[in-house]
């Protein structure tokens, strides 16, 4: 995009570096918020950008943003990388920007001298190393305070900055050299700790977002069919390897160049670099990249594969199906940005309220440092005797009240707590979503697919010309003619009861008896039309097919305990039924048990379109559904959803991302189970599963109730702590550079308590 100050059509995303704990961000935001035609603006620490909607020019915000002390990285620039993955050990952290070099190695200098001064040197080296300690606090002080001005100037707000450089100067009007250079220090290196912590939080996203290749090689005709386009690339490109096979050959393209259709070569132990069916081959799959699964999966010929997950012993070709930007992975690196982006209730709270904390406490530092004096007679320096005047507990004040802790207490333990979620497959759309989770405590959940295996089978039919049991694959003609017309019109269809009824057609070998059905039409929730050699067939539940004639003597007085009853109707007139059957997931009843051990207030509830029977015996083989309501429309479900939020509070809906969308966009929570060949799903619902497992809800509750808890001890820790030291520095018990101990201690125990949710294994949260 040009730099001009041409309009913007479209969000503006800036990458900006330089910021160094959750403060800098809140202080780029408010000020370029304030630049004429932006109208929402959102810097985001974790991922170092910023986005910008509105008309303001590009170049507006971009001089915002320098003026104010921070870069701006181009796009594919070598700042641009290092800001989206930085590596490496603390020091080379420190080492590679020019500030905190400066400052670690003034560091060290001052380490000498201050142990030289322990050692009663003579006095003319005395006054040596107390010049050079004041060089050293200029040297350090200077790029931090003119941060601090920059952001008051440009900005109009008071930042820690501005505090430290207040402190410092403080210090050495009343002659603390030694106590200016260990504030300065202290805060120059914690901020670069800070820094630290946050590009190693940084890199556990990173990671999950650069796992595709850049390029891919591509299987095409023979140069000459292909307007010469492959030649060209063998000549010009040395990337590029010739494929042996007659009339083929291997070029490497890049993966934003793929197109449906096209042919790609993945070798074993190499990434898949897009999505596509499998051609050719057999292999192992990690997906682990997808759906946080470490067991790899075999895949073979007409299996679905995505990019980012890695190919195993096999040599794969696959035929691409969509264009990179709709690749799967591209869909969860959107959903993790955007995540990131949605701050929760707690840090929205947190950040109105640091907006009145921070002039407050300069406020009444300034009361502390003057009052006294004024009023009591009390010693504004210090006095000779020893003691501390009132300047330097009022600095002091200034120094421990800092918010930095508790700004970055909230926001270092969500984007932890996110990036361990998307590397166990779950993808939770924002802080708020988290918070929701963890304050949920009824789930309701769909039957087929979520609480089932989705997969299920015709269990038994019979046709209003037969005299048979219903008894599947029994040898029956008018059966099969039953099973044939079903198949005519559910050929179309994705639907599992639909798949069940084409299973037992081959079975049957009846499918291609009929063509495929015409002027096919879908009824939500009860079935499915269409005609058939001039006849309309209907296949759906007893709702749909109520006043169709025949029916009543036709079903069996109860349809067996687990079907679901499927009537097929021609022109209005029963034909027969079939009896369709799922069974319960092995791994449902355990998640379910895990979830009752989490909190035994916990309360289950099935939604499903299904028939009362076949609800009520999947309940039952569950034993832990405490609510069950069937024969539900989709729009039902939604009702009902509703119904139970009005009564119980908060409600996660559990499906399948299907045909259980608008329950899912409508509740206050969604959960889309097994959705990692749905993009729909993740777009509708809250909490995207990417395994057919829920045990994946298991972990999510777990850690957003972790989550939560870290918070309030992040909260509870930097409040209390500051409350110690404010407590310690209004009588003057507390030093300058116990003050400045005391807030870097206590940022850095924040970030590190937040982070340690990376870490922790599992099993072990509750």
């Amino acid at each position: 995009m040009s730099t001009s100050s041409t309009a913007l059509s479209q969000p503006l995303q800036l990458s900006v570096t330089g910021m160094d704990c959750a403060s800098c961000a809140k202080t780029i935001e408010r000020s370029v918020a304030s630049i004429e035609g932006v109208d929402a603006v959102n810097v985001n620490f974790a991922t170092q950008t910023l986005e910008c909607h509105g008309t303001a020019p590009r170049e507006a915000l971009c001089d915002r943003v320098r003026q104010l002390g921070y870069g701006i990285a181009e796009a594919g620039s070598k700042d641009a990388a290092s800001n989206r993955l930085e590596q490496g050990s603390f020091l080379s952290f420190v080492w590679k920007q020019l500030d905190t070099r400066i400052a670690f190695l003034c560091a060290i200098a001052a380490a000498v001298g201050l142990l030289t001064l322990l050692l009663t040197p003579p006095a003319a080296l005395v006054s040596a190393i107390e010049t050079a300690l004041l060089v050293i606090v200029v040297a350090v002080a200077l790029p931090i305070s003119r941060k601090g001005l920059r952001a008051l100037v440009f900005g109009r707000q008071i930042t820690i900055d501005l505090l430290m450089t207040i402190a410092t100067l403080g210090a050495l009007a009343i002659g603390a050299v030694g106590e200016a250079t260990a504030v300065i220090l202290l805060f120059a290196l914690g901020e670069a700790l800070e820094g630290y912590s946050a590009a190693r939080s940084r890199r556990a996203i990173s990671g999950l977002l650069s796992v595709t290749p850049n390029t891919a090689a591509v299987i095409t005709q023979h140069a000459d069919d292909d307007d010469g386009h492959a030649r060209a690339h063998t000549n010009h490109n040395e990337h590029e390897h010739e494929h042996e096979h007659e009339h083929e050959h291997v070029v490497t393209r890049p993966v934003a160049e793929l197109q449906p259709g096209n042919r790609v070569l993945v070798k074993a132990g190499e990434r898949i670099p897009a999505d596509g069916i499998i051609a050719e081959g057999e292999s192992a799959v990690d997906e682990a990249a997808i759906t946080g699964e470490p067991i790899p999966v075999h895949r073979g010929i007409g299996d679905a594969v995505r990019a980012g997950t890695l190919n195993g012993d096999g040599t794969l070709e696959i035929v691409v199906d969509r264009t990179a930007e709709n690749f799967l992975i591209a869909h969860v690196a959107r959903l993790v940005k955007q995540a990131q982006n949605d701050r929760s209730p707690a840090e929205r709270y947190i950040d109105r309220f640091a907006r009145w904390y921070t002039p407050a406490v300069v406020g009444l530092a300034a009361i502390v440092a003057v009052v006294p004096p004024l009023f009591f007679n009390e010693a504004f320096l210090n006095p000779a005797n020893g003691g501390t005047g009132w300047l330097y507990r009022g600095l002091a004040l200034l120094i421990v009240a800092c918010p930095c802790a508790l700004i970055l207490s909230i926001p270092v333990t969500v984007v932890s707590a996110l990036a361990r979620l998307a590397q166990n497959g779950i993808l939770v759309k924002g802080g708020a979503q988290l918070n929701e989770l963890a304050a949920t405590s009824v789930f309701a959940f769909d039957k087929t697919g979520t609480l089932t295996h989705g997969r299920p089978t015709v269990s038994g039919l019979r046709s209003t010309q037969c005299e048979h049991d219903s008894t599947a694959h029994a040898a029956c003609m008018p059966c099969d003619d039953v099973v044939a017309v079903a198949a005519a019109v559910e050929s179309g269809s994705n639907h599992p009861l639909a798949s069940a009824v084409m299973h037992e057609a081959d079975q049957r070998q009846v499918a291609t008896r009929y063509a495929r059905a015409s002027a096919v039409q879908t009824h939500s929730g009860r079935g499915v039309s269409g005609t058939v050699d001039g006849s309309r067939i209907t296949i759906g539940n007893r709702a749909l097919t109520a006043a169709h004639g025949g029916i009543d003597k036709l079903l069996p007085p109860q349809s067996r305990a687990q079907a679901s009853l499927v009537i097929v109707s021609k022109d209005e007139q029963a034909l027969g039924y079939l009896e369709v059957s799922d069974s319960v997931r092995p791994e449902t009843i355990s998640a379910l048990q895990a979830l009752r051990e989490l909190g035994s207030h916990y309360r289950f509830v099935m939604l499903t379109g299904d028939n009362d029977n076949a609800a009520a015996a999947i309940a039952d083989a569950t034993g832990l559904i405490d609510e069950v309501h069937s024969e539900l429309m989709p729009e039902q479900k939604l009702d009902k959803v509703r119904e139970l939020e009005s009564k119980y509070g908060s409600v996660a809906m559990v499906g399948d991302g299907i045909n259980d969308t608008p329950a899912l966009a409508g509740a206050k929570l969604g959960v889309a189970m097994g959705a990692a060949g749905s993009p729909q799903a993740m777009e509708s619902a809250d909490i995207v599963l990417m395994r057919d497992d829920l045990h994946g809800l298991v972990d999510a509750v777990k850690i957003a109730r972790k989550t939560r808890r870290r918070i309030a001890e992040n909260i509870t820790l930097s409040l209390g702590l500051k409350l110690v030291f404010l407590a310690l520095a209004i009588p003057g018990l507390a030093t300058l550079w116990m003050a400045v101990l005391a807030d870097v201690g206590t940022t850095l125990l924040v970030t590190l308590n937040g982070m340690r949710i990376l870490r922790e294994p599992t099993s072990t949260l509750r």
